[in-house]
């Protein structure tokens, strides 16, 4: 048997508050984002009330990276400065490639009801960082999803799932950081062994219920905290009352990370130059 990938942190997110206001649990993101290369930011938002959410994302811009977003429930417009335009709906996802400039809103679709989802910010190597710009919209319909042997539903948003029982590619692939991003939902008493590239960055966030991960000093992982794990090794995971976790990885890109609020470069000079482009109105 292969060791068993290591548990490096156990960490909660921290309420955070973005858009016009809309209030959020960041679970990555600030100080030390190396650490989750390739990832930069991972945003819950779950809120039944529309206080919490009715203001939205106005126009803002983006440069570098790409914008994972999965909704769980609820409804939420896209318009970008390209003319894309698309509704993101309950088990949906928008993936967005900021590349070398996207200006667009994300507004409610609703007035009242749960609101409910992630989204995750994906670094692009410096190759890619002035590329052309890309949407796509992703309905749950078209989102592959499976249940294993052992009767954990598992949604595969991306990447490719293995647990040396079933394959099944996900909705989008991507080259260079490969991400990894599937919904996992264990049920009382199931276990799940998926199989991850030794070098990839892996992380698990609890969203519901409690997980358990195997290994030399077993660790209990309840909702709200994000486990950060070793980049070899197997994993093996499972839950004696129930839980909903999404995992997380991806090959880091192991290039300089320079952020500014929403552009993300490799220098100081890139990032001077995005804020010139963007005051220049010549963002993208």
């Amino acid at each position: 048997m292969n060791p068993l990938r290591r548990v490096l942190a156990i960490q909660p997110g921290q309420p955070a508050s973005d858009g016009a206001g809309v209030r959020l649990n960041r679970v990555i993101g600030g100080p030390g984002i190396e650490r989750f290369d390739p990832f930069l930011m991972l945003d819950e938002f779950a809120s039944e009330n529309p206080d919490d959410y009715i203001a939205g994302f106005p126009p803002h811009p983006h440069r570098g990276f790409e914008t994972i977003t999965y909704m769980l429930e609820g409804r939420m417009r896209h318009e970008d400065h390209l003319g894309n335009v698309g509704l993101l709906a309950s088990g949906g996802v928008q993936w967005m490639t900021a590349a070398r400039g996207i200006i667009h809103s994300e507004m409610p679709e609703q007035e009242s009801g749960a609101m409910r989802g992630f989204q995750l910010w994906l670094n692009l190597p410096s190759r890619d960082k002035l590329g052309e710009p890309d949407y796509r919209d992703i309905s749950a319909d078209d989102i592959p999803r499976l249940t294993t042997a052992q009767g954990v539903d598992v949604v595969v948003i991306a990447g490719q799932f293995d647990d040396g029982q079933v394959q099944q590619a996900g909705a989008v692939q991507r080259p260079h950081t490969e991400p990894q991003l599937f919904d996992l939902r264990l049920p009382a008493g199931a276990t799940i062994r998926p199989r991850l590239h030794d070098g990839q960055r892996v992380m698990l966030y609890v969203y519901e219920g409690s997980l358990e991960l195997a290994g030399s000093s077993p660790h209990s992982v309840t909702a709200g905290n994000l486990v950060r794990l070793s980049d070899e090794g197997e994993l093996h995971l499972g839950s004696s009352a129930g839980a909903r976790v999404l995992l997380v990885a991806g090959t880091p890109l192991g290039e300089p990370i320079v952020q500014y609020g929403p552009f993300v470069m490799n220098s100081r000079e890139e990032i001077e130059q995005a804020l010139r482009d963007f005051r220049d109105g010549v963002l993208a």
